[in-house]
Parts: C-alpha cells; structure tokens; sequence
C-alpha cells in the first residue's frame, strides 16, 4: 500500500468507527460527541485537499512507505 492509499483508508475506518459510536441508534453508541471527531476527519480531509498537504502522509513517508503516484 502506498501512504494516500493508508491515509484514506484509515480516515473511512476512523469516519465509520466514530459514526458507529455517535449515532444514538447505532448498537455501539456510546455519546454524541464522536460526532465531532466525524467532523475533525472531513475537516483535515478537505484541508489535505486543498493544500496537497498531510500530517499522516508525510508521517507514513518518515516511516518508508513509499508515495503514491
């Protein structure tokens, strides 16, 4: 895998995991307030995507994961 692949994929599972623990139907609620992690995500998502810049990938490339294409 390459770093935007690990980016995206952890931020879906991060995303999916807070909702599971936000919404008061879910089986897994535990309060409201992961709603507000849900919207950190989107937050830093649409910030890498307008400055083609992220914390995690640049972290993932320190690490050795290669860069996508």
């Amino acid at each position: 895998m390459t770093t935007w692949q690990i980016v995206r994929v952890v931020a879906g599972a991060f995303i999916l995991l807070s909702l599971a623990l936000g919404i008061p139907g879910s089986p897994l609620f535990v309060s409201q307030w992961w709603l507000a992690f849900t919207a950190f995500v989107g937050v830093n998502l649409l910030q890498s995507g307008l400055t083609k810049w992220c914390l995690m990938e640049t972290i993932l490339r320190k690490l050795g994961i290669q860069p996508g294409a």
